[in-house]
């Protein structure tokens, strides 16, 4: 342990008002993935870097971006001990400053993910011998600093692990990820735990945006006129305003599954599925389903609303013709009789 490198990577997204852009990044891919992995995932773009103090050391801020809205703040600190209480001033002074620079961009910090990886290169041996420093790995892993876990839930947080090499090993949790790899390659799983992070950000933010669409959409249906009547130029605009809010959120939603499909089947899947399964993302998703089916509902409800509008109005216009023709067959009958009765 003596020789191994170790440090903590603190991880910091979150969406801002401005549009971001910049060259992309494009991180070193080494373990087995699909040829069409690096195409597939979402693209980051530089935005910038600065340069803050934390711990005595001059620490880097790496700044880019997903477009269109979310930035990432990513820092890279060396320490000589990562299984010491002391990583969680570090860890702290990181993301002050991170969520400084996030407030900076305009970040409503609701809409906001914070993670941090502790990692362990260049060691000998197998990497299970870390795991005598177990208690300190659950506590930073679950961000607990005063409180002493449960062995039960210390093992419960080590049995979250993946392997790809018999000399490698990645613990990962709610709040944090153990990377252990005795040549440094640790790159790909960075990659996937900021894109794990990415997803559940995006379907926070979904799920905020649906149900904002659903109060508008039943706004619209509470607001409509008795009998559903309309004028025909506020019924195009309401009509296309809910077919706008419904297609919409699909297309967002598919576009998420599309992303994290084309990983494939391979290590960067199986590491992926991990993290997300910790975050609970199927289960974000499975609520966005839901809301998407009562959108699908109140939208139906517009519709219905509409076209019995339009059928009301058809049978009105149908009777008021049906009497103006009456009025005018006895107006001739009056004439015809007045004409013979001269």
């Amino acid at each position: 342990m003596a020789n191994a490198q170790q440090k903590l990577i603190t991880l910091l997204m979150g969406k801002v008002k401005k549009e971001l852009s910049g060259e992309v990044f494009t991180p070193s891919i080494v373990k087995s993935s699909p040829s069409y992995y690096k195409e597939a995932i979402p693209k980051q773009v530089i935005i910038g870097h600065e340069n803050y103090t934390i711990g005595g050391q001059n620490v880097t801020f790496h700044l880019r971006g997903y477009q269109p809205d979310v930035l990432l703040i990513q820092t890279t600190i060396d320490v000589e001990d990562v299984f010491q209480k002391s990583i969680f001033a570090l860890e702290k002074q990181s993301y002050e400053h991170s969520y400084r620079i996030l407030k900076e961009y305009g970040c409503d910090l609701l809409f906001s993910e914070e993670y941090s990886v502790f990692a362990v290169t260049n060691y000998d041996g197998e990497p299970e011998q870390f795991l005598n420093f177990k208690n300190i790995i659950a506590s930073l892993l679950k961000s607990e600093e005063s409180l002493t876990l449960d062995p039960q839930e210390v093992q419960y947080t080590l049995n979250n692990k993946i392997k790809y090499a018999d000399n490698d090993l990645s613990i990962i949790d709610w709040d944090g990820a153990f990377l252990f790899d005795p040549t440094g390659d640790i790159a790909e799983d960075l990659e996937l735990l900021t894109l794990a992070n990415l997803q559940l950000l995006r379907h926070r933010i979904l799920d905020h945006q649906i149900d904002a669409r659903l109060t508008r959409m039943a706004e619209l249906v509470h607001n409509m006129p008795a009998g559903g009547r309309f004028r025909s130029k506020e019924l195009v605009q309401k009509m296309k305003e809910t077919m706008q809010i419904r297609m919409v959120s699909i297309s967002e939603l598919q576009r998420l599954e599309r992303d994290v499909k084309l990983i494939g089947d391979w290590y960067s899947a199986r590491f992926y599925e991990l993290a997300a399964g910790k975050f609970k993302t199927e289960e974000w998703r499975k609520a966005i389903r839901s809301k998407l089916e009562s959108l699908e509902d109140a939208y139906s409800v517009m519709i219905e609303n509409f076209t019995v509008s339009a059928k009301h109005r058809v049978e009105w216009i149908q009777i008021i013709l049906f009497f103006i023709l009456q009025i005018g067959w006895l107006f001739l009958i009056v004439l015809e009789y007045l004409h013979f009765t001269k």
